[in-house]
C-alpha cells in the first residue's frame, strides 16, 4: 500500500525530473504531478538544452558542482544508451567565445564537461572579433522528446498526471508533502517577489551542415541538434511578452550569421518564445505550511533561470533527500 502522499506541482523538465526521482526512489509514496502546461507548452519546451551555465552568485560552488556533476552523469549515461533518441539526447562539442578575456578563464564545471581546454590562436581566427575562447564536448537535450519520455518513466514507476491549474496551495492540503517545481509561477503560488521572467526568443533553422556549437558568452549562439539547429537568443529581464518580435528575429539571424555565415543561407523552421524563471538563486529546500489547519511540509525547487536544463536532476535529487528528511520526521501514524 501506498502510504505517503506526495504532489508534485509543474510539469517542465524540474517538475518531471524530481516527480521521476521520487517515484523510483521511494516505491511507497503515491507520486502525483499537477500542472496546467505540459509539453510542449513549458518554456522547457524553449530551452537550447546545452549543459553548462554561468552559475548562481550565492550558493557555494561545491553545491553547484554536485549538482552539475550529478546531472552531467545522469544525461551522459542517457547518450552512450539506447535510449538516446527517444529521450533526446545527445553529445555536442564546440566553442565558447568572448570578445574580452573573462575574469574567471576556467568555469566551476571545466572539469566536469569533457576534453574542456583554451582555443588556441588559430582557432580564433575564424572569430576575428573575439580574445578567448573555450572548446569542450558537453551534452544536448531536446526537452520536446526528453519531457514526453520523462512522463513515461514517470508512469511507469506508479506516478500520475493530472492537469489544471494550481492557484493556491490551500488546494493541495490532502496530500502529506508537496514539492513546488513551479518555476516562475511561484511568483504568485508562493508569494516570491524575487522571481521575475527573462524573455527568450530562439529560431529552430535546417542548416543539416552545421555540426558543432558556437556560443558568444550565452548572449548569441548555434546549437545543432538532433533534427534542426537552435539560434538565440535574447536575455529580457522583466519582460512578460510571449508574442515573436519579428525585430529579434532579424536580430538573432543578423548576429548568428556574423559567426557562422552559412546560417544566411538556412531556412528557418519555427520561432519560439518562453519566460525563464529568473531569480538571483535558485531555491531548493524545505518549510512548513499551514495548511487548513495542518503543517505541510513544503520542498522547494524552483527558479533555475537559463539553467534549468543544466541541473535539472541535480536539483532533483536534493529536493529527493528533503522529501526523504520529511518523511523521517513525520509521526509514525501519517506514515500507515
Amino acid at each position: 500500500m501506498k502510504s505517503v502522499r506526495v504532489v508534485v506541482v509543474g510539469a517542465g523538465v524540474i517538475g518531471f525530473s524530481t516527480a521521476v526521482c521520487i517515484a523510483e526512489a521511494l516505491p511507497f509514496c503515491s507520486v502525483t504531478l499537477v500542472a496546467e502546461r505540459f509539453t510542449p507548452d513549458t518554456t522547457s519546451d524553449v530551452a537550447a538544452g546545452i549543459i553548462w551555465n554561468s552559475g548562481y552568485p550565492d550558493i557555494p560552488v561545491e553545491r553547484q558542482r554536485r549538482w552539475f556533476k550529478d546531472n552531467f552523469d545522469h544525461f551522459l549515461a542517457i547518450a552512450q544508451s539506447q535510449h538516446a533518441p527517444e529521450a533526446g539526447v545527445m553529445m555536442s562539442s564546440g566553442w565558447q567565445i568572448f570578445k574580452e578575456v573573462p575574469a574567471e578563464k576556467k568555469p566551476y564545471w571545466s572539469d566536469l564537461v569533457l576534453g574542456f581546454r583554451h582555443m588556441t590562436a588559430s582557432e580564433l581566427k575564424r572569430f576575428p572579433d573575439h580574445k578567448f575562447g573555450q572548446a569542450f564536448t558537453t551534452l544536448k537535450c531536446e526537452c520536446s522528446t526528453y519531457l514526453p519520455w520523462l512522463e513515461k518513466r514517470f508512469k511507469k514507476a506508479g506516478g500520475r498526471v493530472e492537469q489544471r491549474k494550481v492557484n493556491s496551495l490551500q488546494e493541495l492540503s490532502g496530500y502529506d508533502i508537496i514539492v513546488n517545481c513551479s518555476g516562475l509561477g511561484s511568483k504568485t503560488l508562493v508569494g516570491d517577489t524575487q522571481m521575475h521572467p527573462i524573455r527568450g526568443q530562439i529560431l529552430k533553422v535546417q542548416a543539416p551542415w552545421l555540426k558543432h556549437f558556437i556560443d558568444e558568452n550565452g548572449k548569441t549562439y548555434i546549437y545543432p541538434g538532433i533534427h534542426s539547429v537552435t539560434i538565440g537568443g535574447t536575455r529580457q529581464e522583466g519582460d512578460w511578452r510571449l508574442d515573436v518580435d519579428e525585430g529579434d528575429t532579424r536580430s538573432i539571424i543578423e548576429r548568428c550569421s556574423r559567426l557562422e555565415p552559412s546560417l544566411s543561407k538556412a531556412k528557418v523552421l519555427s520561432t519560439w518564445v518562453g519566460l525563464r524563471p529568473g531569480r538571483r538563486n535558485v531555491r531548493v529546500e524545505r518549510e512548513e505550511v499551514l495548511l487548513q489547519g495542518r503543517w505541510v511540509p513544503v520542498v522547494h525547487n524552483y527558479g533555475h533561470g537559463g539553467g534549468g536544463v543544466t541541473i535539472s536532476w541535480g536539483t532533483a535529487l536534493d529536493a529527493l533527500g528533503l522529501v526523504r528528511q520529511c518523511i523521517h520526521e513525520m509521526p509514525l501514524h501519517a506514515k500507515l
